[in-house]
């Protein structure tokens, strides 16, 4: 049975470890963007021993590529990419300790495998929702690699982001599980 679960990043194990596929979760806090572009310069830099522009442990990241911001608001549309896009990208960021990340899609085995092993999920955000889901965030502020425009990464501030659990720790699947 699902239930609803409000959290605060950066994530701990604990709140890992209580959340089941099918659960709605209202987040908050610092959450950040970034794809696939964003991804492979991050890791880069982090092979070459520079740090990355944000503390990895219990992090969550937002696959997301915002629009410009309208006048007087702080971010345009903000709905999720298709994150198999990252999946190269995300068994090792969960390893350096990303506990969480956010998009639309299934993800590889490799990547449910990695989320068991790590204690990670990977949290489902609407598709087609951005105008709405741009209304939770609350802050914006480029972190790194500004060139690389919507695809930079982001500091974003949530409240009440609403995600549902596509992929638990335990190996728990939505897509598998759902009923249609």
């Amino acid at each position: 049975m699902s239930q609803e679960i409000k959290l605060s990043t950066p994530f701990q194990e604990e709140d890992v470890l209580k959340l089941r596929t099918g659960d709605k979760v209202l987040l908050s806090g610092r959450i950040y963007a970034a794809r696939d572009a964003a991804h492979k310069r991050l890791l880069q830099d982090l092979d070459q021993g520079m740090e990355a522009p944000f503390n990895l442990q219990g992090a969550v990241l937002y696959y997301v590529g915002p629009t410009p911001a309208p006048p007087g608001r702080v971010i345009g549309s903000a709905g999720p990419t298709t994150s198999s896009r990252m999946d190269a990208y995300t068994p090792r960021m969960h390893v350096l300790g990303i506990k969480a990340t956010i998009g639309k899609g299934r993800r590889s085995e490799e990547v449910r495998r990695v989320l068991r092993e790590q204690k990670a999920v990977y949290l489902g955000a609407t598709g087609g929702a951005g105008a709405l889901l741009s209304r939770c965030i609350t802050g914006s502020r480029v972190l790194a690699y500004q060139d690389l425009d919507t695809e930079a990464i982001r500091e974003l501030e949530v409240q009440d982001f609403p995600l549902l659990v596509v992929n638990d720790a335990y190996g728990g699947e939505l897509y598998a599980t759902a009923r249609l």
